[in-house]
């Protein structure tokens, strides 16, 4: 998945917040993670300030399971 296409998946997922949402986010940074690495995780954490809206901290390994 292009980063630019998962900055826009996340925005919209950051937009609802919530739990569902949450695992969705999930989901598209253990995808990220695979493709591009922890630094682009984190990187979209910060920039779409994911720790405030669901609590994702940088440095967390998102591996693809939802909970």
């Amino acid at each position: 998945m292009e980063l630019k296409k998962a900055k826009q998946l996340l925005a919209v997922q950051a937009g609802f917040g919530g739990f569902y949402n949450a695992n969705g986010a999930k989901l598209i940074l253990a995808e990220v993670r695979r493709e591009h690495g922890q630094i682009a995780v984190d990187d979209l954490i910060r920039e779409l300030e994911l720790e405030r809206i669901f609590g994702f901290k940088p440095g967390t390994a998102f591996d693809g399971r939802p909970g």
